[in-house]
C-alpha cells in the first residue's frame, strides 16, 4: 500500500512536466472510459449522473488498493517478483497514457518512474520482513552459540516506511501545487476578460415564457446547474490568450489560424439555445437552457473558402477537436443552412465556465451535443463521413442526430402525494429549430387535455407549459407528448438513447390523498 502511494503521488509530480492528463489515474479511467460499452456508459450517466467521473476515479483506486495488498503478499514471500509486478502496472499506465486518441510519448513518463520508484522501495520494505538472526545465548559454560530467528527488521521498516510515505505525501503535494500555478494562467485570463456588447443581442426573454409554478425548471438554466456529460477526467484549463483554432482540409481554399483575440474583433452574436444530449433518457436532466455569446461559425467557413454540399462543396462532414482528444462530426449542410451555429464565448452573461469549453466551444442548435458542442475546440477540419468516423461514432453512435421532439413533466414529482383539487402539471417541451406547437397530457391512458403553452422565445429553445388538473383521490398515473411545428407528435414507442436519442412519453405516477 505504501509503494503504491508512492506510485500515484510521484507519478503526480512528474506529470506536471508533461499535463495532468497523463497521470495514471487520469489515463487509465480515460482508457475505460474509450473502452466503454454505450449500454455501460449510458448506465453510468443515468445512475451516477455527473458524478460519473468521480465513481469511476473512486473505482480506479480502490482496484489499485486491492492490487497493492495482492503485491505486498506475493513480495513478503517472492521478494523479486513482487517489485516487478510493479512494473506490470506501470506499464499498463503508459499504455493508457500513450493509446488515447489524444496520447503523446511523453505521457507515458508518469506511469513509468512512478511504477520505478514504487517497485524499488517494495523491494527495500519486502527487505526489512526478512527474518534476522541473533546468538543463541549459551546454556552451559563452554557451549558454542548457535543462530536463531529473531523476527524481522521492526524499527528498519517503520522508518523506512514512514519516511517514505511521508515523501510520497510531500511529493503529491508538491506536484498539485504546481499543476495549479500552472493553471494559474488559463484562470486569470478566464477573470480578465471582458464579453462584447453583441453586435447581434438577443431579444429580451417574452414575458411569460417561465410561469411561475414550483417545481418547474427555470427558462434559463443556472450555469452552475447546467448539466455536464464529457469524457474528460481532468477538466482542461486552456490559456486564452494562448488558444488557437486551425481551420483546414477538404474543399478549404484559404486555410485559417484565428487566435482568441481575432474572435473577438469579429461581429458577435448572442442567442438563447437549448443543448440536449443524446444520452438523455426519456424524462431525464441532461438538457438544459443558457444566453450564448460568440461568433457565427458559417462565416468563418465561407471566409475560408467552404462550400456546403447543396452548393457544391466536397465535403460533407465538419470535424471538430478538442484539446482532451475528443472529435465531434456535424453535417456541413446543416452547419451552413443558416441557423446560429456558433463557436460560443460566453454563457450567460460570463466567460464560459471551464467545465463548459472555456476559452471557445462550438454548438450547433438542433443536433444533440454528441454531433454539434465539442468543447475546449482547438481545430476544425473539413472532410466527409465516408473518409472519418469521429469519437462515438466508432462506439456504434449514428453519424448525423437532429434533436427529436420531447417533453417531460417537471410537476407533480414521481411518487408525490397532492391533495386533490386544481393540481397544476407542468413542465417543458423541446425540438430545437422546429419549436413546439403543441403539448397534451393525460391522465389513467384517457383523454388528452391540451396544456398552456407559455410563451416562445425561439425555435432553439425549450417551451413551458402548464395543465391545471382536477385531481382525485387515488394512484394515477400522468403522461405528456409534445407535437413540433413542422406536425411531427413525439411517439410512444420507447427506444434507449443509443443510437440517435431516447423516444417515448413521460409519465409520473402520483398518490393523490
Amino acid at each position: 500500500m505504501i509503494a503504491g502511494f508512492c506510485a500515484l503521488c510521484v507519478a503526480e509530480l512528474v506529470s506536471v512536466l508533461v499535463r495532468p492528463e497523463a497521470g495514471p489515474v487520469a489515463a487509465v479511467g480515460g482508457a475505460v472510459i474509450d473502452r466503454t460499452p454505450p449500454a455501460l456508459k449510458d448506465f453510468a450517466v443515468r445512475n451516477f449522473g455527473t458524478n460519473d467521473k468521480l465513481v469511476l476515479q473512486l473505482g480506479i483506486l480502490v482496484l489499485l488498493a486491492v492490487f497493492a495488498m495482492a503485491v505486498g503478499v506475493l513480495a513478503s514471500r517472492y521478494r523479486r517478483t513482487g517489485s516487478a509486478a510493479v512494473l506490470v502496472f506501470g506499464v499498463i499506465g503508459a499504455v493508457a497514457a500513450t493509446g488515447r486518441p489524444e496520447g503523446r510519448p511523453g505521457d507515458a513518463l508518469p506511469s513509468a518512474v512512478g511504477a520505478v520508484l514504487a517497485a524499488a522501495l517494495l523491494y527495500l520494505l519486502a527487505g526489512r520482513l526478512a527474518p534476522t538472526t541473533a546468538p543463541r545465548p549459551s546454556s552451559a559454560a563452554g557451549e558454542r552459540g548457535g543462530g536463531a530467528p529473531a523476527g524481522f527488521d521492526r524499527r528498519g521498516f517503520v522508518i523506512l516506511a514512514g519516511a517514505a510515505a511521508a515523501a510520497s505525501a510531500g511529493a503529491g503535494v508538491l506536484g498539485r501545487g504546481l499543476t495549479a500555478s500552472q493553471q494559474a494562467g488559463a484562470d486569470a485570463s478566464r477573470r480578465a476578460l471582458v464579453l462584447p456588447v453583441p453586435d447581434s443581442p438577443a431579444p429580451p426573454v417574452p414575458r411569460g415564457a417561465g410561469p411561475a409554478v414550483r417545481g418547474l425548471s427555470p427558462f434559463t438554466t443556472p450555469n452552475k446547474d447546467f448539466y455536464r456529460v464529457d469524457t474528460a477526467l481532468v477538466v482542461p484549463r486552456v490559456d486564452a490568450d494562448g488558444w488557437r483554432l486551425r481551420i483546414h482540409g477538404k474543399g478549404v481554399e484559404r486555410p485559417v489560424t484565428l487566435g482568441f483575440r481575432d474572435l473577438l474583433r469579429r461581429e458577435i452574436i448572442e442567442r438563447d439555445i437549448t443543448l440536449t444530449c443524446v444520452s438523455n433518457e426519456v424524462g431525464g436532466p441532461y438538457v438544459g437552457n443558457a444566453r450564448w455569446i460568440g461568433v457565427r461559425l458559417a462565416d468563418l467557413l465561407r471566409e475560408a473558402g467552404v462550400r456546403p454540399p447543396s452548393g457544391g462543396g466536397p465535403a460533407d462532414q465538419l470535424v471538430a477537436r478538442s484539446v482532451d482528444g475528443m472529435t465531434i462530426g456535424s453535417p456541413v449542410e446543416t452547419v451552413m443552412d443558416g441557423r446560429d451555429a456558433m463557436l460560443a464565448l460566453g454563457m450567460n452573461g460570463e466567460p464560459l465556465p471551464f467545465q463548459h469549453g472555456f476559452p471557445v466551444r462550438m454548438l450547433v442548435p438542433g443536433l444533440y451535443g454528441y454531433v454539434s458542442a465539442c468543447k475546449w475546440i482547438q481545430d476544425l477540419e473539413l472532410t466527409t463521413f465516408d473518409a472519418y468516423d469521429a469519437y462515438w461514432v466508432k462506439r456504434t453512435w449514428s453519424r448525423e442526430a437532429p434533436v427529436k421532439t420531447e417533453s417531460r413533466i417537471d410537476t407533480p414529482r414521481p411518487f408525490a402525494s397532492p391533495k386533490a383539487g386544481t393540481v397544476p402539471v407542468a413542465g417543458v417541451a423541446w425540438a430545437q429549430h422546429r419549436g413546439i406547437a403543441r403539448v397534451e397530457v393525460r391522465v389513467d391512458g384517457g383523454t388528452w387535455h391540451p396544456a398552456r403553452l407559455a410563451a416562445e422565445d425561439s425555435r432553439d429553445t425549450w417551451r413551458q407549459w402548464v395543465w391545471e388538473w382536477p385531481a382525485t383521490p387515488g394512484h394515477h398515473t400522468l403522461e405528456v407528448r409534445a407535437t413540433d411545428r413542422t406536425g411531427d407528435t413525439q411517439t410512444d414507442k420507447r427506444v434507449g438513447t443509443v443510437p440517435n436519442g431516447a423516444t417515448g412519453w413521460h409519465s409520473v405516477v402520483v398518490d393523490v390523498i
